[in-house]
Parts: C-alpha cells; structure tokens; sequence
C-alpha cells in the first residue's frame, strides 16, 4: 500500500469516526508500518491527527493489528477442527 492510498483510506474514516472505524485505521497504520516503518506511520498519525480523532499515539506498534495467529489446532484429511 502507498502512502497517498494509505492517506486516502484514513481520510475517509476519518469522517466517520465511530469504534469500527477505529479498527480500520488502525489496520491500515498496520500495514504501513510493516511496508514502510515506524516513522511513515507515526508521520500519518501527526498529520492526519489521529491522536485527537482515535487517541492513536505515535510509537505505538500497530504491525501486529490484523494479522492472523496460527492456530495450534491442526485439520487432518477432511476431518473437522477439534
């Protein structure tokens, strides 16, 4: 994801600014900050003001928002998760 598309997404969030539209942010901060670090994420939350709008603080670490954690159930051969 670029950085304008990243903008661009939160910018429209922003104007709704109800707790799922929190998580949304905070998804796509995730990304940029996997794709383009910290700093590019902490310059999006400065300058998009998501501190006033979200309370979302720069140096926090949102890489880990989203992504999904392997499960330590394992599927066999069609059979069902137990």
């Amino acid at each position: 994801m670029t950085l304008v598309k990243a903008r661009e997404l939160i910018a429209i969030q922003l104007r709704f600014g109800s707790g799922y539209n929190r998580n949304a942010v905070r998804l796509t901060l995730g990304a940029v900050h996997r794709e383009h670090g910290q700093p590019a994420m902490d310059e999006l939350i400065r300058s998009l003001e998501l501190d006033q709008a979200f309370d979302l603080k720069p140096g926090t670490d949102f890489s880990g928002v989203g992504r999904q954690i392997k499960s330590t159930k394992t599927r066999l051969r069609g059979e069902r998760y137990v």
